[in-house]
């Protein structure tokens, strides 16, 4: 199988159920900022400080990979990928993942700077991408409707990412650098 098609160089692309739209469609910028989201996460299973976060992130990237097909498909096609989708409970279990880390933490007293440690600043960077996926997606809602549990996810998914950046400093022994408004 070839890697390039030749299909995209006039500014197109194919999606499940429809044959083209523009690359600059709603629907290919919400799915291609959660692939890009999935990458940054990808990079912070490869942190051994972050080790016994890994089978958690795993989770997370199949659950964003899920989230990419959907997005990337029309209501008409969704059927036909039989995905199980994200759901409550998914998102249920990631609020447990988040209080697990958050009951180690000290209280958060201020708003806080990436780049205590690396790994700080890795979870900060998936962070931001998870809250422009989360716009993408918003705006794709505008356009067809997108499931519910999907908008929640992303949503919740930013705070793991932010509640992991905390984890990270925890872990690295650095202290977390707070924002002192100048």
């Amino acid at each position: 199988m070839k890697v390039y098609t030749g299909i995209g160089d006039r500014g197109t692309t194919s999606i499940l159920g429809k044959t083209k739209v523009p690359k600059d469609d709603e629907r290919i910028e919400a799915y291609g900022s959660v692939d890009e989201l999935n990458s940054h996460i990808g990079l912070l299973t490869t942190f051994p400080l972050l080790t016994a976060y890994k089978s958690e992130l795993r989770v997370i990237q199949n659950h964003l990979f899920t989230i990419g097909s959907e997005l990337a498909s029309t209501p008409e096609a969704l059927p036909k990928l039989k995905l199980k989708r994200v759901s409550e409970s998914d998102i249920k279990q990631m609020e447990q993942a988040i209080d697990v880390q958050v009951e180690k933490l000290p209280p958060l007293k201020a708003f806080i700077l990436p780049g205590s440690c690396a790994e700080n600043a890795a979870c900060h960077i998936a962070r931001t991408v998870c809250r422009r996926a989360e716009r993408a997606i918003v705006s794709q809602n505008n356009q067809s409707t997108v499931h519910a549990d999907i908008l929640i996810y992303v949503n919740r998914l930013s705070d793991y990412l932010f509640t992991l950046s905390r984890t990270a400093s925890m872990l690295s022994g650095t202290a977390e650098i707070e924002w002192h408004p100048t």
